[in-house]
């Protein structure tokens, strides 16, 4: 298990807000990242970043994305009181809101609110059981109505008001892993093989926008970019907690490596490769089945263009889309030796043309 090497660089992307559509300032983080690292670096006009270090030979390219935006929630609309009424950006589960905090991020600022609802003494006892929808909930910002209106607009965005924490042994938790520690990798994976003097072919660390929505972001990238390879570097459902059925989820264990995907989203030669990569590092990692579209960033890269050869690695992690997502740390730097490994290893003569 490697130990995780830049603490503060995943604490600054996790707490840096993000939500689908507003990716600016965590692709800043990005770019000054890898500004003397990578050869090229460009963003287009979704706003996916991609940072290019050059081969130094002619091996198959290799573009990893990972995505910068978060789930949250969107300003509606403003009552007479004050209160804002919100929409959900992303698979935000409503029955984990009320009373938690949250930051509005208004075009001044930052402002700290609270989810509302009707405390259990005023709820009739037949509603007690059920979940509050979004739309009948309410953020509370503590100001009049007047200046809730003077400060905050329509289309602004709010994020679950925590942060980055280490806990436990080894663990980790906050919003956003998903997947500001796939963001964390790719970057890092650059770095790695800057100081290894490269790799025969190019690397592009694709940070990708607009995946909580339809992974709009890698479609565009991938369009763009036109790499030989593209593997989409994500999050994946750790079934190691009470209550998942392993017969039906598959068994993913926090600790236990990254986990390497299989099935039609995936091609053959690059999953093997992944494997040789981990084996040749000594690297432990899990399996994971995919029957169909994987519901990540590899399912629209796979299919650009005459079509690209795709894989997905992910990170195990416990309670996605929640406040509280967690992590064991040496998963996500083990992540970060298996990739560089991958591009190492790839050879000029590469092929990856199924059964060829």
């Amino acid at each position: 298990m490697a130990k995780l090497a830049d603490k503060s660089f995943l604490k600054r992307l996790l707490e840096t807000p993000s939500v689908t559509g507003t990716e600016a300032r965590v692709a800043q983080l990005v770019r000054s990242r890898l500004s003397e690292c990578a050869d090229v670096i460009e963003t287009d006009v979704m706003g996916s970043v991609h940072a290019c270090l050059k081969g130094t030979g002619s091996a198959p390219s290799v573009m990893i994305a990972s995505h910068m935006d978060e789930v949250g929630l969107m300003v509606k609309s403003i009552d007479s009181q004050g209160f804002l009424h919100v929409a959900a950006v992303g698979g935000v589960d409503a029955a984990i809101l009320p009373g938690l905090r949250v930051d509005v991020h208004t075009e001044t600022g930052t402002l700290r609110g609270v989810v509302g609802r009707k405390p259990i003494h005023l709820i009739d006892s037949e509603e007690r059981s059920k979940v509050t929808p979004i739309g009948s909930l309410f953020i509370d910002l503590g100001l009049s109505a007047r200046k809730v209106k003077e400060l905050v607009r329509v289309g602004d965005v709010i994020t679950y008001g925590v942060g980055f924490e280490k806990y436990g042994k080894g663990m980790a938790v906050s919003r956003a892993f998903d997947d500001k520690a796939g963001v964390y990798v790719i970057t890092r994976v650059m770095e790695e093989l800057k100081k290894a003097e490269g790799s025969l072919g190019d690397y592009i660390c694709a940070a990708t926008v607009q995946e909580e929505i339809g992974s709009r972001g890698a479609a565009t990238s991938a369009f763009k970019v036109k790499p030989d390879v593209a593997i989409a570097l994500d999050v994946t459902h750790a079934t190691d907690y009470p209550g998942i059925d392993t017969n039906k989820f598959g068994s993913v264990v926090c600790g236990k490596g990254p986990v390497i995907a299989r099935g039609p989203n995936i091609n053959p030669v690059v999953f093997e490769r992944l494997c040789a990569a981990a084996e040749a590092e000594g690297i432990r990692v899990q399996f994971e089945a995919e029957p169909g579209d994987s519901g990540t960033d590899a399912s629209e890269m796979q299919v650009q263009g005459a079509g690209c050869a795709t894989g997905l690695v992910s990170i195990p992690l416990r309670y996605m889309h929640t406040p509280t997502e967690v992590v064991k740390l040496s998963d996500i730097e083990d992540t970060v030796l298996l990739l560089k490994r991958f591009i190492l290893d790839m050879d000029e003569d590469a092929s990856f043309v199924p059964g060829m």
